[in-house]
């Protein structure tokens, strides 16, 4: 939630209404909005409504569970609230690479790339109904922020893990010395902390160095990609992380190296986010 945090922000008062008025269409606006004070609501509602692609994953949400990977003409489409797949494969894009130059699959087609062009070019369609609109928004601010996680973006493949590793997944973690059921991939999610309150999320949006406007105004959802694939190359799978499935013990030096990395991502991924919604409602 730090990245919506960061991006609310920075939105203009136009974006902001536009963006209240479609939330509304979400049946979990008065949820995330109860409690809240009346000046704060808008906030409170576009923080929380971040966290709803994630929320549909939970089989009480009545939504079905399509698999990992597209499969069929349904992945690519884009209906609205009508539609109750889960959409697993729009959180990331696996890049695939392979450090000892196995031969390595195209990444699978819709992901988060795709899908942030195409939600994008919805919300900024005047014949689209304000039903997809919704929809829409809320998977495009969240996103934005799985983009700028380097392990979205990325599978690596070795002779170990010759079918890729789906984004650090499969590598294994010790979180202590005789507990080694963590995941590389949830230790990237997660390295900021695990939170789902805003006012946490509001604190660390704040405590982040600001980011240089040059970076912020990169808006091309591709250039995200590269940027993290790159990132999760030279850091998430950096050393203790080697060839396979681990497990592997993180020391103190990746960790830290890991947090700076995310700071740097999430703070680059409210500015991009804010800026490219103040475009789409201009």
């Amino acid at each position: 939630m730090t990245v919506v945090a960061i991006a609310y922000d920075r939105l203009n008062p136009k974006a902001r209404t536009a963006i209240d008025e479609l939330l509304r269409e979400n049946d979990l606006y008065e949820a995330w909005v109860r409690g809240v004070a009346a000046d704060d609501q808008p906030k409170a509602a576009f923080m929380r409504a971040a966290t709803w692609p994630d929320l549909i994953k939970n089989q009480e949400m009545g939504y079905q569970n399509d698999g990992n990977l597209p499969n069929g003409p349904e992945a690519n489409r884009n209906i609205g609230y009508a539609d109750k797949l889960m959409h697993r494969y729009w959180h990331f894009i696996d890049i695939p690479f392979s450090p000892d130059n196995m031969a390595v699959p195209k990444p699978d087609v819709p992901n988060v790339q795709t899908q942030i062009a195409t939600f994008r070019t919805t919300l900024k369609d005047p014949k689209a109904s304000k039903d997809v609109k919704s929809y829409d928004l809320v998977w495009l601010i969240h996103l934005v922020g799985d983009v700028h996680q380097p392990l979205h973006a990325t599978t690596r493949f070795d002779q170990q893990l010759p079918q890729g590793d789906r984004g650090g997944n499969d590598v294994n973690l010790c979180i202590q010395p005789t507990v080694c059921n963590g995941r590389l991939h949830a230790f990237w999610d997660d390295v900021l902390g695990t939170s789902e309150s805003y006012e946490p999320a509001m604190a660390k949006a704040n405590s982040l160095s600001p980011v240089e406007k040059e970076l912020g105004m990169i808006l091309d959802e591709a250039v995200w990609v590269e940027e993290s694939f790159q990132a999760a190359k030279a850091v998430a799978y950096a050393f203790p992380v080697g060839a396979g499935a681990g497990p592997y013990t993180l020391d103190d030096a990746y960790k830290t190296a890991a947090r700076e990395l995310a700071e740097q991502r999430v703070a680059l991924a409210g500015v991009r986010l804010a800026n490219v919604l103040n475009d789409i409602f201009e």
